[in-house]
């Protein structure tokens, strides 16, 4: 058990920001749209792109000496040094006003909104929210608020009964895809994610507790962002879009071939999509 984060410490983050900037080119397109099951096509300079294309630019990369046993890159710089090993993405919010399109030059700015704690059934929990912005020459593309949780490496399970919550809105439409081992593979590539929860079997089940390779957090996001544009007739309205979660959604197991179903329903005539979940009910 590790001890638990000095909270005034690591606050200390708050408002510091970073900024990096990449290219939209054809062949990363391609490879985005191959892997959300989407048409490939040939795409041409000016063509829009996936609209989470985003989470496949300007990553950090690291020398190999400089990453956790995780996958990650150890503690410190722009995020704060949460010293508790396990790190995952904890949900968030997209709000789109322009699409990003094959060729353009891209800049995110980065900010540390801010960090919080609390104990969970599971033990103390940090969470650090980042609010990035995307823009190009055309102006501002999207914003996303990233929330992002630490956590012990404690394999012990709770004693205590999970929560059932609220039972999950109506999905008045609903799109599956099979999903294994092979597309949690891509994704993290097309990313850049070193994360060995994804792709290793043995570092994820005998290291970290879980009973096999976990979807990625965005990748289901970036599945129910194009759900919504498709219940839109795939318009990209000139209002923002908005997606919100803020629920846990990463944690689910991908030990062989299965299901992964996206639901929804259309709210009004404005691009909108309710929270994602883990079911849902038609």
């Amino acid at each position: 058990m590790n001890d638990k984060p000095d909270l005034d410490h690591l606050r200390q983050w708050i408002g510091r920001s970073t900024e990096a900037s990449d290219i939209v080119t054809a062949q990363l397109v391609k490879g985005l749209r191959a892997t959300l099951f989407m048409e490939i096509g040939e795409p041409k300079p000016g063509d829009a792109a996936p609209f989470t294309v985003h989470w496949c630019l300007a990553q950090p990369v690291y020398p190999m000496s400089e990453l956790s046993p995780d996958g990650h890159p150890t503690r410190g710089g722009f995020l704060p040094p949460v010293p508790l090993p396990r790190r995952m993405w904890a949900g968030g919010e997209l709000e789109f006003f322009e699409p990003l399109r094959v060729g353009d030059e891209v800049t995110r700015t980065s900010r540390i909104a801010d960090v919080t704690m609390k104990t969970g059934s599971t033990g103390v929990l940090c969470f650090v929210s980042v609010d990035h912005l995307i823009t190009t020459s055309r102006g501002a593309a999207l914003r996303e608020r990233q929330d992002i949780v630490y956590r012990d490496m404690s394999t012990t399970q709770s004693s205590a009964p999970a929560k059932t919550g609220a039972p999950p809105p109506v999905a008045k439409h609903r799109e599956t895809h099979m999903a294994d081992p092979v597309l949690l593979f891509r994704y993290s590539a097309l990313t850049f994610n070193g994360h060995r929860i994804h792709y290793d079997r043995d570092y994820v089940t005998k290291v970290e507790g879980y009973p096999g390779l976990i979807f990625h957090g965005p990748m289901q996001a970036a599945f129910l962002v194009e759900f919504a544009a498709k219940l839109h007739d795939g318009t990209r309205s000139n209002s923002p879009c908005r997606v919100k979660s803020r629920k846990q959604i990463s944690n689910r197991s991908a030990s062989n071939r299965r299901r992964l179903i996206c639901c929804g329903r259309l709210e009004s005539a404005r691009c909108s999509a309710i929270p994602a979940r883990r079911n849902c009910r038609s």
